[in-house]
């Protein structure tokens, strides 16, 4: 009775935040059924997500927009898209969503809260959600074990040839580029910024571990986890093409970081005897 109790009060709260909302703009006229892609009969689902403990939706085949409008007092002429993530299975809708889009609007802030297209799920979207990356997570486990025990070793393992530039950057440099692109709103309008910080080779982050580079294979890694395997097989082609110099020069207010820096606030543990900067494949 509690469990029926909770999920009946967390569905009215739910709807009670989109009442909130001043409209809600489908992406697509007519049905709101995207154009070249299969109508689907399937409904849209609202709950609450033991798993994820939040408000979830899932089975979204009309995506449209829930807009949240600041007050006239308020309002000070800039705009935001929330994108709930979800794995593409399901939508964090109230804490990755309207709660953020409420934030914003009490600062002035007019707010899209989007709600794309998801996969076809069962009953609890996210718990198709938790055993589809069961076997990722089995996997990241053993990379957290094998990279440290291999940096131990004396090398640094990577399915990438020990030349290939690595373009990297750290979570609070791209908070300040955020940060930077909103004081500059004006010069950013429909601009697609890429960002990277630094972008060193398997050799040089190896070096500054202390370590030599390792190149391994993409093949083998492939067997274990065939998405991680066309992430470096990209990485190792067409790549980012990423100008980290260019990227710097347009934002001197953020304290870039660099791999070396983020290297230097940590101790490894490392064989002495195994330590080279020389790199081999």
């Amino acid at each position: 009775m509690k469990s029926i109790i909770l999920r009946t009060l967390c569905a009215v709260l739910f709807v009670a935040s989109c009442a909130a909302a001043q409209e809600t703009i489908p992406l697509y006229p007519g049905d709101g059924t995207p154009p070249n892609s299969t109508p689907e009969n399937y409904p849209e689902k609202a709950y609450f997500s033991k798993l994820w403990n939040t408000d979830v939706v899932s089975n979204v085949t009309k995506p449209s927009l829930i807009v949240f409008k600041p007050s006239a007092a308020t309002k000070n002429g800039t705009a935001a898209v929330i994108c709930p993530g979800g794995g593409f299975m399901a939508l964090s809708i109230t804490s990755e969503g309207t709660d953020v889009a409420k934030y914003l609007t009490e600062r002035g802030v007019t707010t899209f809260v989007l709600k794309y297209r998801l996969a076809h799920t069962g009953e609890d979207a996210t718990q198709d959600f938790a055993d589809a990356f069961a076997d990722h997570d089995k996997f990241r486990d053993i990379v957290a074990k094998v990279i440290p025990q291999s940096i131990a070793d004396g090398v640094l393992p990577l399915p990438l040839p020990v030349h290939t530039p690595l373009h990297q950057v750290a979570l609070r440099d791209l908070g300040a580029v955020v940060a930077a692109i909103l004081d500059r709103r004006h010069e950013h309008l429909s601009a697609r910024i890429e960002i990277a910080a630094d972008a060193p080779t398997p050799e040089e982050m190896a070096a500054a571990i202390g370590v030599r580079a390792v190149e391994t294979s993409v093949q083998a890694l492939a067997e274990r986890n065939p998405d991680l395997a066309a992430m470096y097989a990209f990485l190792t082609g067409t790549g980012y093409g990423i100008d980290v110099a260019a990227v710097r020069a347009r934002y001197p207010e953020v304290a870039w970081s660099r791999f070396a820096d983020w290297s230097g606030e940590h101790q490894w543990t490392t064989a002495p005897s195994a330590r080279a900067t020389k790199s081999t494949r």
